[in-house]
């Protein structure tokens, strides 16, 4: 019987972390966090006590999210209208989480600043020497402006439709990327060729008009023009 308890207390703790996963938002970002944070221990190959410091911060943030969930079930299930009281016990329970996010920062900090700094200079160092590299930054940055610019004028789908046009972006971001790159006039010609035909497949197919077409050509040209001729200096 002491066993079976036993069993099930370890399955309603388990419960507890299920729960506050699935319904806390915070709770998967500081999950989300301390799989980055553990991962980067790895990676930097961090000593024992280090390590140690990196895993205590982590426990203290889940556990203290984990008591602001369960103090915030108690005081919902304590009363359902306004209380100056349940503000009180919710904004402290908050306020702890606060304070071991902070000491998680803190943590972080002291074991990882020198080690990324060091390795920022030289990961900056090969990306503007790879031109590889080069045109996955300016495919990213073209794609992510792409989608910033549907969010605002909210027009057609982020696949389809709207302002500006994302394929056309792109084809035109590869087609920039291969003339820097090879230096190439028989080449440029022919990767904007090829985005041309992508740009007219779109207008073809209804998905957008010319203009569209043209904003996101425009678009991807001038954002691989700028990430190209930044690398170079």
């Amino acid at each position: 019987m002491r066993s079976r308890s036993l069993m099930w207390s370890f399955n309603y703790a388990i419960e507890g972390i299920v729960y506050a996963l699935r319904t806390q938002r915070n709770m998967r970002l500081h999950v989300l966090s301390a799989i980055v944070v553990l991962a980067a221990s790895l990676f930097f190959r961090i000593g024992r006590t280090e390590f140690l410091s990196i895993i205590f911060a982590i426990s203290f943030v889940i556990v203290s999210e984990l008591a602001n969930t369960a103090i915030e079930a108690a005081v919902d299930v304590a009363t359902q209208s306004f209380d100056p009281l349940a503000k009180v016990a919710k904004d402290v329970a908050a306020g702890a989480v606060f304070v071991s996010a902070v000491n998680a920062l803190v943590v972080g900090y002291i074991v990882f600043f020198a080690r990324i700094t060091s390795m920022t200079g030289s990961v900056l160092d090969r990306v503007r020497q790879t031109p590889a590299h080069i045109t996955i930054i300016a495919l990213l940055l073209t794609g992510l402006l792409v989608l910033v610019v549907k969010a605002i004028t909210r027009q057609g789908t982020y696949m389809r439709g709207g302002w500006p046009s994302g394929h056309s972006a792109v084809a035109a971001t590869c087609a920039t990327a291969i003339a820097f790159i090879t230096e190439s006039a028989g080449a440029a010609v022919l990767a904007g060729f090829i985005a041309i035909l992508v740009m007219q497949s779109r207008v073809e197919g209804e998905a957008h008009t010319v203009p569209q077409v043209l904003a996101g050509a425009a678009l991807g040209v001038l954002i691989t023009t700028l990430v190209f001729q930044l690398s170079w200096f």
